[in-house]
């Protein structure tokens, strides 16, 4: 038997070693918080290539809007991975912020280009 399934120290619990799993969750929000500020960028390039309309700043403000709500969201989650070897689980409604953010700016992206 390996010693995952042995009790450590006799405390009566098996102690977790978490590895590189937050290491490899926190690059994984830096690669999306980075995808999102690339289309946010894009938006706001393609707003203001084509003219001033009243579509493309609003296009362009939602898309810098979802923007900031993801990185807050990507930050807070980040700052909890980097502070602790156990970090909380994410909750459902930061969750569910992170990934409606996300369809929804790649919606607006989407929308700018065409």
């Amino acid at each position: 038997m390996t010693d995952r399934g042995r009790d450590r120290g006799g405390s009566g619990a098996a102690e977790r070693d978490p590895g590189l799993q937050p290491e490899r969750t926190r690059l994984a929000w830096r690669r999306t918080t980075l995808s999102c500020t690339v289309a946010a960028v894009l938006a706001a390039r393609a707003a203001l290539q084509e003219g001033t309309t009243a579509v493309g700043v609003v296009a362009c403000a939602l898309c810098l809007l979802l923007w900031l709500g993801f990185l807050a969201v990507a930050h807070r989650r980040m700052t909890e991975l980097a502070a602790s070897s156990r970090p909380l689980r994410l909750p459902a409604r930061a969750a569910a912020t992170a990934a409606l953010c996300t369809m929804a700016l790649a919606v607006c992206a989407t929308a700018m280009v065409f």
